[in-house]
């Protein structure tokens, strides 16, 4: 399991505790909520694209976020950042 580590200035802590009971709950609960969010977006367009193309589902969340990595159906941000950029550079080329 990773372990995400994020740095703050003194004034962005102070702020965040003026903003929150726990700056960590805080950060936890954002973390969690947005993966939260990003696994019902990767389970909606694996099973589109399973039911589209007759394709078995793997069973599980776990499995079903790895199938649709490893199907294609969807690509990391990064990914998706790094092909924006080399589309951006070909038009510009």
């Amino acid at each position: 399991m990773p372990n995400i580590t994020v740095a703050l200035t003194d004034t962005q802590e102070k702020c965040l505790e003026y903003a929150a009971a726990s700056v960590q709950d805080w950060a936890d609960n954002a973390l969690h909520n947005r993966a939260r969010i990003a696994q019902e977006e990767i389970i909606a367009a694996l099973v589109a694209h399973c039911n589209d193309n007759e394709i078995a589902m793997a069973v599980g969340v776990d499995a079903q976020v790895a199938q649709a990595f490893e199907l294609g159906v969807v690509k990391t941000g990064a990914q998706r950042n790094a092909e924006a950029e080399a589309g951006t550079a070909e038009e510009k080329g």
